[in-house]
């Protein structure tokens, strides 16, 4: 199995903006046949240090995470996020 962790930190910080993009990110749910599961979650803390948004997804093989990544879902939301990202960092690791 493998997690794919990515931490999101917007352009605009406003709670309105970032519910937004964690509701565009949870619409992938149920789409994208390798996920496993698809976890999204916005900070409580909200400080300087703070990413808005994580996202944490499981799928079972390489392949899989690769075929995740290409699907036409995922691309969707890769377009929109790259538009409201101020940075974003990621981690994929073997469970």
């Amino acid at each position: 199995m493998i997690k794919h962790i990515v931490f999101f930190k917007l352009k605009n910080r406003s709670a309105e903006s970032v519910a937004e993009a964690a509701d565009v990110l949870r619409s992938m749910e149920g789409k994208i046949e390798q996920l496993k599961s698809l976890e999204i979650g916005t900070d409580i803390l909200r400080t300087e240090r703070s990413y808005d948004i994580a996202l944490t997804a499981t799928v079972e093989t390489l392949d899989d995470l690769q075929g995740y990544q290409a699907h036409p879902e995922h691309q969707k939301i890769i377009e929109y996020i790259n538009g409201v990202k101020e940075v974003s960092y990621a981690v994929d690791y073997e469970i």
